[in-house]
C-alpha cells in the first residue's frame, strides 16, 4: 500500500490508482489536444474540444470496466463476441458509407465502426478460449483451428468493407495471444512462409486497385509524387522540416497550407513533428514506452492464464496501432488508415484504446486484490 495513503494524505482509492500509466496517457491526450488545437486553425473545435470530450467519456467507461469481476468478463466474453459479429454482418446489410467504404453502424446518437470492437474482443476471446485449454493441448490442431476460425471470420467480414488497415490489427492481435498461450514456434514460421507465398496473389487477386497503389507508393513515393505518393511524400516533408525543435506552436505551413492530408487524423504525427520538432517525437515515443512498459508489467505479475493472455494481447493491440501509425507516415508501411492512439482525432479509435486500458487497469487491480507468486502458467 502507498505510504502516503497509509498517512491520510492520499485517499487509497487515489494512490491505488496506476498513475504509472495514466500521468503519461494524461499527457499524451493533453499534447494530442495541442496538436489538434494547431490542425484546426488555432482554435478548439473542430477537432481538439471533441477529443478532450471524447477522452473524458472513454476515461470514465475504461474505470468502469477496470471494476469488473474476473468471473463477469469471463461469463460475457462469448455473447459480446457474437454481438460484435452480428454487427458486423450489420454493417453489410445497412451499414453507412464514408469515404468510399461501408464501415459503420448509425446508431441514431452515434456513429459506431464494429470492426473497431472487433480488435479487444478477439483478444479478449482467444485469451478465454487458452485459458480454458489445457497446457498440454497446445501443440494439437485443436489449439489452431478453433481460435483461428475465431479470428478469420471477422477478418474476412472487415476485408469486404473494405478496412485492410482493421483487418490486420485483428489478426495481429489473435496470432499474439497464440503465441503468448505457447502455441510451437513451427506454426509461426510456416505461417509466416505460407503468407511469402500466398502475399503475391492477395495483391493481386486479392486487393483492390487504390490498396496495390498504397502498397507500391511505399517503396516510391516520388514516383508519382501528385497521386498516389502525395500522401507519404507531405508527410515527410512535414516531420523533416520540423529539425530539432520545430517551427514553433501552430506554425506549421504543411497542415495550416493543406499540403498535408489528413492532418488531424492518420498524419498527425507528421503535423506534431512539423511543430514540435525531433525533441515532440521522443516525447511522443516515451509516453507510448512507458505505458506499454507498465501494461507489460500487468500481464506478468498476472495471477491467472487468463489474465496474462488478456494483458499482453490488450498490450499488442495497442503497440499495433502505434507501430503501424508511426511506420506509415514515415514511409515504411503502406498508407492502411490507422490512427496514432490517444493523438489522432477519431472516436472509433479512441474508444477501442481505451478499451484497452480500461482491462489493463481491471487486470491491474485483480493484480492487487490477489498478489501472484509465480508467472501465469
Amino acid at each position: 500500500m502507498n505510504t502516503a495513503a497509509t498517512n491520510g494524505i492520499v485517499p487509497e482509492p487515489i494512490a491505488r490508482q496506476p498513475w504509472e500509466m495514466l500521468i503519461p496517457l494524461f499527457a499524451l491526450v493533453g499534447f494530442g489536444a495541442a496538436v489538434l488545437y494547431s490542425a484546426g486553425g488555432g482554435a478548439m473545435t473542430p477537432f481538439a474540444a471533441s477529443h478532450l470530450l471524447r477522452f473524458t467519456i472513454f476515461m470514465v467507461m475504461a474505470i468502469v470496466i477496470a471494476m469488473l469481476p474476473r468471473d463477469l468478463v469471463k461469463l460475457l466474453t462469448y455473447p459480446a463476441y457474437i454481438v460484435v459479429v452480428l454487427m458486423l454482418f450489420g454493417v453489410e446489410l445497412v451499414g453507412f458509407v464514408g469515404g468510399g467504404s461501408q464501415r459503420w453502424l448509425n446508431l441514431g446518437f452515434m456513429v459506431l465502426q464494429p470492426s473497431e470492437l472487433m480488435k479487444p474482443t478477439a483478444v479478449i476471446t482467444l485469451a478465454l478460449f487458452y485459458s480454458t485449454l489445457p497446457v498440454g493441448m497446445t501443440n494439437t490442431w485443436r489449439a489452431l483451428l478453433i481460435p483461428g476460425g475465431l479470428v478469420a471470420l471477422p477478418m474476412a467480414l472487415v476485408l469486404t468493407q473494405p478496412d485492410l488497415g482493421t483487418a490486420l490489427a485483428i489478426g495481429f492481435g489473435g496470432a499474439m495471444v497464440m503465441l503468448l498461450a505457447g502455441l510451437p514456434m513451427r506454426w509461426f514460421v510456416g505461417g509466416a512462409a505460407a503468407g511469402m507465398v500466398i502475399a503475391p496473389l492477395a495483391f493481386f487477386y486479392g486487393l483492390k486497385e487504390y490498396q496495390q497503389r498504397r502498397v507500391m507508393t511505399m517503396f516510391d513515393p516520388e514516383a508519382d509524387p501528385l497521386g498516389a505518393g502525395y500522401h507519404i511524400t507531405q508527410s515527410k516533408i512535414a516531420i523533416g522540416s520540423g529539425g530539432i525543435f520545430g517551427k514553433g506552436f501552430n506554425e506549421g505551413s504543411q497542415s495550416h497550407l493543406n499540403y498535408l492530408p489528413e492532418p488531424h487524423t492518420d498524419f498527425v504525427f507528421a503535423t506534431m513533428a512539423e511543430e514540435w520538432g525531433f525533441i515532440g517525437g521522443l516525447f511522443v515515443l516515451a509516453a507510448f514506452a512507458i505505458i506499454l512498459r507498465w501494461g507489460w508489467k500487468v500481464a506478468q505479475q498476472s495471477e491467472d492464464r487468463f489474465a496474462s493472455l488478456l494483458a499482453g494481447g490488450m498490450v499488442v493491440t495497442i503497440f499495433f496501432y502505434a507501430a503501424v501509425n508511426l511506420m506509415m507516415v514515415m514511409g515504411m508501411a503502406p498508407v492502411v488508415g490507422i490512427p496514432l492512439p490517444w493523438m489522432s482525432h477519431g472516436g472509433s479509435s479512441m474508444l477501442t484504446n481505451m478499451i484497452c486500458i480500461g482491462v489493463l487497469m481491471m487486470v491491474n487491480r485483480w493484480n492487487q486484490n490477489a498478489p501472484r507468486r509465480g508467472l501465469a502458467s
